[in-house]
């Protein structure tokens, strides 16, 4: 997911995605601890969404 991408959504669209990535991380974490995750780096990617959503929360927030 882009920045871009984002910054075009709506506060309540940001929450919505925000909790579905929260679940999808929860869900690759079962499947690493149980071995049948087949790309561990997706992970990382997961993470590193959760982290451009909420920055992009926190600014509008700001303003």
């Amino acid at each position: 997911m882009k920045a871009k991408e984002i910054r075009k959504m709506s506060e309540a669209e940001l929450e919505a995605k925000l909790t579905d990535l929260k679940k999808d991380l929860f869900t690759l974490r079962m499947q690493h601890a149980t071995n049948q995750l087949d790309n561990p780096i997706r992970i990382s990617l997961v993470k590193k969404d959760i982290a451009r959503v909420q920055t992009v929360i926190r600014e509008m927030s700001e303003q």
